[in-house]
């Protein structure tokens, strides 16, 4: 599963998801992509079932690009542990989504083909997304 070979700190505050993603809104790489309409902390694990999902659909003819990566730890206590005693340790790693961010794009597929795959690749994420296309440049 994805994760960072190695951080500056250990541990990471909550932090917000408020307001809308500061970059990774266009489709850039691909031709057809999925963009979060909620915000959410989207697991590794979750990253990688929607990876190979697609990757099945795609066989060798379309490609996938990854447009977010898992960079924030999540830590728990243990369970029937009482409180206090500090923050719990490292549990598994999320990368944090806001609106308007694009997930995974792709290409090589004609739009209905497209719009399939990335619907069933939007069924393993916690959030709601819709499928947009790349924009035409003038």
């Amino acid at each position: 599963m994805l994760m960072p070979k190695k951080t500056k700190f250990r541990k990471v505050q909550r932090g917000t998801m408020k307001g809308l993603s500061k970059g990774g809104r266009e489709v850039i790489f691909g031709s057809y992509g999925l963009q979060a309409v909620e915000p959410a902390w989207v697991s590794a694990a979750q990253i990688e079932a929607m990876r190979v999902t697609v990757n099945r659909r795609l066989k060798k003819v379309g490609r996938l690009f990854l447009r977010i990566f898992p960079d924030k730890p999540i830590t728990k206590k243990p369970a029937e542990t009482r409180m206090g005693k500090g923050k719990g340790a490292p549990e598994f790693w999320v990368s944090v989504v806001k609106r308007g961010r694009v997930l995974i794009e792709i290409e090589g597929l004609e739009e209905q083909e497209a719009k399939a795959v990335l619907k069933l690749a939007s069924y393993k994420l916690p959030l709601k997304t819709k499928f947009v296309r790349k924009q035409s440049e003038i």
